[in-house]
């Protein structure tokens, strides 16, 4: 299938967040009620179309514990976005994410866009993190949503988001070449880029 643009994701955060499973409901719209722990690295791929264009989206799922990023921070440089999953339910995988984040920023791009992603709200009862999530994305300029995998709740709004703020970061440096985990794609090439940002310049 034809596409505009591939943007390669991340998926990172602790283990058991969800992860896994929230990549599953975006690509087969299924929750997976019986899944094994993530080792190393899983990939999945789909296309969505955003404002006309078909965005094609090769998305790393990678493993939470310590034993693993060592293979998983292979990963950020040629990442243009992250998907950065806790559990609303565990306070603890919350107050980890800024160690995640740091991750990005030491490994990653200085363009890389990053998602914070609250999964399980479907556990209401449980939820032990309030207000305290929304400041902490204002705080480091991240898009910040809250998912439930179980329930398909904002899944696809997840990867969109995300897929929207690089497509803006695109569009405003057609000029100086592919970036870090984007390529143009079959739909497009560099040659009709140049001769759109030529137009784009002109005077009329």
């Amino acid at each position: 299938m034809s596409y505009h643009y591939l943007f390669k994701f991340i998926i990172i955060g602790d283990t058991a967040v969800g992860k896994s499973c929230i990549l599953y409901q975006f690509l087969e719209q299924k929750f997976r009620v019986k899944h094994e722990m993530t080792v190393g690295v899983e990939f999945g791929a789909k296309v969505l179309d955003l404002d006309g264009k078909q965005i094609k989206l090769q998305i790393w799922d990678t493993a939470g514990q310590e034993t693993f990023k060592s293979i998983t921070r292979q990963y950020y440089r040629s990442a243009a976005g992250a998907i950065l999953v806790y559990d609303v339910t565990r306070r603890e995988s919350f107050e980890n994410v800024r160690e995640w984040i740091k991750e990005c920023q030491v490994h990653g791009t200085q363009d890389m866009v990053i998602v914070l992603v609250g999964n399980k709200v479907d556990l209401e009862k449980q939820y032990n993190i309030h207000n305290i999530n929304g400041q902490l994305a204002n705080e480091k300029n991240l898009l910040f949503i809250e998912t439930s995998a179980k329930d398909n709740l904002n899944i696809i709004e997840t990867f969109s988001q995300a897929a929207s703020q690089v497509l803006k970061i695109v569009q405003r440096n057609q000029q100086k070449g592919e970036l870090p985990g984007v390529r143009v794609g079959q739909a497009i090439n560099q040659t009709q880029l140049q001769q759109q940002s030529s137009t784009s310049n002109g005077c009329c």
